[in-house]
């Protein structure tokens, strides 16, 4: 009886990984191929093909390509900031948390462009809106409205703001035209729209930055392969 019941968790042990891994490789092929086609190009066929399994496979995990989308967004900008949020964590002034956080989110899409340019292209609406882009911006920016750092009226119009000026950044970093000081440019001048003044804007839109490490998990591990590889 414990054979077979050990028989059986090893069944379902090796099920779910074998899933897991059909899942991310799904994802992590995807990404690749949002970033060269857009986000409305892309057809079912081009993603099974990149990830090499069938077509029922897919509808296994993802009903359209649309969800597709959005796990891949949702899932490689967690990875992102879960390094970027714990140094965000560390400054005190939610002035601060939110220009180093949105400089280092910035500056990463520039260190893995494939990633920076799969996010561009998909949008606000699955790139960051309800993501944790979305949720720790909103955090940071309710903290420096109600210490009065901000004057912004409206929690919502600051996020927007914010994440207007990080992924129109993103897209300006990668086009090659924007100068090496462009992320502390675009926070220097949200910081000022939000109230600040120019010079303790300046101060806090070019503070030194710590070292951000890798991101970990599937998605980071497949775009390092792919780098080193070339």
């Amino acid at each position: 009886m414990r054979e077979h019941q050990s028989d059986e968790n090893y069944r379902t042990r090796v099920g779910a990984q074998r899933r897991e891994k059909t899942r991310n490789r799904l994802i992590e092929s995807a990404l690749g191929v949002f970033a060269e086609k857009g986000a409305d190009a892309p057809l079912i066929e081009d993603f099974i093909a990149a990830a090499g399994v069938a077509r029922g496979t897919f509808y296994n995990y993802f009903r359209t390509t649309g969800e597709l989308l959005s796990a891949v967004a949702g899932e490689s900008s967690d990875e992102v900031l879960a390094v970027i949020d714990p140094l965000v964590r560390e400054v005190k002034d939610p002035a601060g948390r939110v220009a180093r956080g949105s400089r280092l989110y910035m500056l990463m899409a520039r260190r893995y462009p494939l990633w920076g340019a799969f996010i561009t292209r998909v949008g606000t609406k699955r790139g960051s809106r309800g993501q944790l882009l979305d949720a720790y911006l909103t955090r940071d920016l309710t903290m420096a409205i109600e210490q009065g750092r901000f004057s912004v009226a409206n929690v919502v119009v600051a996020r927007d703001v914010a994440l207007g000026t990080i992924m129109y950044g993103i897209e300006t970093l990668l086009s090659g035209d924007a100068p090496p000081d462009y992320a502390e440019q675009a926070m220097y001048a949200v910081l000022q729209a939000f109230g600040l003044d120019a010079d303790e804007a300046r101060q806090i839109a070019y503070a030194p930055l710590v070292e951000c490490s890798a991101p970990q998990g599937a998605i980071f591990e497949r775009i390092e392969a792919s780098v080193e590889a070339k």
